[in-house]
């Protein structure tokens, strides 16, 4: 369950981020990084469809991928790479024109470009909390990596400038001023884009450290255990004010089980004392992997 719950908020995600491509940026002519935003800039110069392009840069990088760095991006980037073009393809002519031209075109280029990012932001941000990706420039990152000592986000980011600068030769507005605009435009929404990722990677991660003080500490101990399949310090303490020792329970979990923890608490000694605290940065078994 917990691997299918991963995929469904993998696909999920996706759908949003095609979403937001396709009722925000696309229509107003922008564009945003990633072989994404090669796509689109193909379309814009080709009409070839999006999914169509975006599909065929992944085959080769994933080709590529397997034969320089191995199975290093995981199943997970294939699957994807697999639902972006199926999105791609299918969002298109799902969503009404009128509803893209009452939210994005009505509303002009700078406010699309600010939902446009923080939509699509949100979108990947919870495909890469759960393991995945869309693929594109991360592959090849990889892959230079094997052979160079750069720095993947440095690549990555140099890419995106890149991208979104070519939009200037592309771009169909008729005068100079414009098109500059437009490409302001995309480091704008790449600028919002990293930003909303992180803050969604960043409370993802976070996590919850209890303090627990019961005479119960045994009950409340077993159910988290048992119940939550979370850790449980107990630790031996000395109440200054009363002079006798008694047992603290230290628990450390995701934000979202920290009602759970609760719920327990409330349940098994209501006058139970607990001090509840925001962590971020833990690592070890059932958290995050200490990365060098």
């Amino acid at each position: 369950m917990k691997i299918v719950k991963e995929y469904l908020l993998i696909t999920l995600g996706i759908l949003i981020y095609v979403a937001a491509w396709t009722i925000f940026i696309i229509p107003n002519h922008l564009v945003g990084g990633g072989v994404a935003g090669i796509s689109t800039l193909i379309f814009y110069a080709t009409n070839l469809p999006i999914s169509l392009s975006f599909f065929a840069f992944n085959v080769v990088l994933i080709i590529i991928g397997l034969r320089t760095v191995g199975w290093k991006f995981g199943i997970k980037t294939i699957f994807g790479v697999g639902i972006t073009t199926v999105a791609f393809q299918l969002i298109p002519n799902i969503i009404p024109q009128d509803l893209i031209q009452a939210i994005a075109l009505d509303n002009g280029k700078l406010i699309s470009a600010l939902m446009g990012a923080a939509a699509s932001g949100v979108g990947i941000g919870m495909v890469m909390a759960q393991g995945g990706s869309t693929g594109g420039t991360d592959i090849l990152a990889q892959i230079v990596g094997k052979y160079r000592n750069i720095s993947p986000g440095r690549f990555m980011m140099a890419c995106d400038l890149i991208i979104i600068a070519s939009l200037f030769f592309v771009s169909d507005e008729p005068t100079l001023g414009l098109k500059l605009a437009a490409v302001l435009y995309g480091y704008l929404i790449i600028g919002l884009f990293g930003y909303t990722v992180d803050v969604m990677l960043s409370g993802a991660k976070r996590s919850v450290q209890y303090f627990i003080f019961s005479e119960k500490y045994q009950e409340i101990a077993d159910r988290i255990s048992n119940e939550l399949q979370r850790g449980v310090t107990v630790v031996t303490s000395q109440g200054w004010y009363t002079k006798k020792e008694q047992k603290v329970l230290l628990v450390i979990v995701r934000r979202t089980e920290a009602n759970a923890v609760a719920k327990i608490i409330k349940e098994i000694d209501k006058h139970a004392f607990l001090s509840k605290a925001s962590v971020s940065g833990v690592y070890g078994t059932g958290f995050e992997v200490l990365k060098t």
